[in-house]
């Protein structure tokens, strides 16, 4: 791994996965426009501001400059927060782009090539997507978190920034890889800021890990196969080592990454999207709905519908909340970040409709997942119609890809909260033509110039 992170050149990757790499970027910049104003992100902005540390990395749109992992950290944060970035998810679920600021902070900070910037990003996808392909049953499914994974990626893609051997890239993995597991229970119940935190901590880690390796710091070094590594430490999934390394560099997958077009947990995807279909093919009033039944795996069942996710007083519990997606589906014919926020929480005719939705898990669903995400939605009308909808793949996954126009869309519509039109469109082009930067920091000063005296920084929303 350490060998492909270090080898791998800008002038061997197929014209596809490069225009995947930067179209993946754009998104996460979006996402990370559309949270600069949110609670929980002043709230860590606040603590790095606290933290101090030495001046070499960019805050996106704050604008301040901090240490290569408090940069990582904060960024990621961002991408995370409104949970819109994208998502992969075969045996594992993971989002990838978590992983963009490990290789963002040190590459600023060591001014690489828009190209270079590029490579890493393709680096930490092809990793991060095999790691999900690694284990069976996926680590989430006993009860691991995916940034459990994230831990032994982003060392590598901060490795290849900073220019670290094959040893050190080799030791980086071993301290991040054996200091970050993390518990599937920040997903699971009443959540926090911490469902948004997990995976940017597992980002913030990497970097540290590479920056301390750099120093000559080792790490253990058979982090994965060893006494008491990763394969013997969770030994409730078989792990196919061949899925990490075999022909690495020869195919990509970031290719097979989904956009996300709502901003909710992936699992509420299909069954937002068969209810909207059902609402609009039907012209539906919200009115008129008496009962919503949606069939899903048992996760869906389970976690994303116990009893506190039909009271949502979070946004981190109401984006987790398959009744509530659901509801909001129904009575906005839509599902937008604005509908996460603390006042929408309290909306009467999203409320109204939680009582009347009921969630089962469906054993032929269960039978086919990972592989395939089904949900099947049936809303029953009080004058006794029917109407049944089964959804396989949620808008935005490889088979049913965003174009280029709702990508750009999507965008604006997140990125309007901290630029102004002008700015919106000339960072799309930059970002999309980001191989042509000599010196990413001159990309990155379109990142932090909104943090202009046209917002007050202390005015947040939820």
């Amino acid at each position: 791994m350490a060998q492909f992170a270090l080898s791998l050149r800008y002038e061997t990757i197929p014209e596809p996965v490069l225009r995947m790499a930067k179209r993946l970027l754009l998104d996460s910049i979006g996402c990370a426009l559309a949270a600069v104003k949110l609670k929980d992100i002043q709230a860590a902005y606040n603590y790095v501001q606290q933290l101090g540390g030495k001046k070499q990395a960019s805050i996106i749109w704050y604008g301040d400059k901090t240490s290569m992992p408090n940069a990582a950290l904060m960024n990621s944060l961002l991408i995370r927060a409104m949970d819109y970035n994208d998502i992969y998810w075969k045996q594992d679920p993971c989002h990838p782009s978590d992983i963009i600021p490990a290789a963002l902070a040190p590459g600023e900070h060591r001014g690489v090539s828009g190209k270079e910037l590029v490579t890493a990003i393709v680096i930490a996808y092809e990793l991060e997507m095999r790691l999900c392909l690694a284990a069976d049953p996926g680590i989430r499914e006993v009860g691991w978190h995916h940034a459990s994974l994230t831990q032994f990626v982003s060392p590598l893609v901060a490795g290849r920034m900073l220019g670290l051997s094959e040893d050190q890239m080799v030791s980086a993995v071993g301290i991040a890889g054996s200091s970050h597991f993390t518990f599937g229970g920040v997903v699971a119940g009443h959540l926090t800021n911490m469902k948004n935190a997990a995976d940017p901590m597992a980002t913030e880690a990497g970097v540290r890990g590479a920056m301390l390796a750099a120093t000559g710091y080792s790490g253990p070094v058979e982090v994965f196969e060893g006494k008491e590594s990763l394969f013997e430490v969770l030994p409730k999934v078989r792990w196919n080592r061949n899925a990490l390394i075999d022909r690495l560099g020869e195919g990509f997958l970031i290719t097979q990454c989904s956009f996300k077009a709502f901003p909710t947990e992936a699992l509420t995807h299909q069954p937002i999207t068969a209810t909207l279909e059902i609402m609009r093919e039907n012209k539906i009033d919200s009115r008129e709905v008496r009962e919503v039944l949606v069939e899903t795996t048992n996760r869906g069942a389970d976690i994303l519908s116990d009893q506190s996710k039909y009271h949502p007083t979070t946004k981190e519990t109401a984006d987790h909340s398959l009744p509530y997606c659901i509801a909001v589906a129904i009575a906005k014919g839509n599902v937008l970040p604005s509908d996460f926020e603390e006042k929408a929480l309290q909306d009467q005719s999203v409320l109204q409709l939680l009582p009347k939705i009921k969630v089962i898990a469906n054993p032929e669903i269960d039978a086919i997942f990972p592989n395939v995400k089904r949900a099947i939605v049936t809303i029953t009308t009080k004058d006794e119609r029917t109407f049944k909808k089964q959804e396989d793949f949620a808008r935005g996954e490889p088979e049913r890809p965003l174009s280029e126009q709702e990508l750009i869309a999507k965008f604006h519509a997140n990125a309007q909260v901290a630029l102004s039109k002008r700015q919106r469109e000339e960072l799309i082009q930059a970002t999309l033509t980001i191989d042509q930067y000599n010196d990413v920091r001159k990309y990155v000063s379109l990142l932090v110039r909104a943090a202009t005296p046209r917002f007050d920084r202390t005015q947040v929303r939820r």
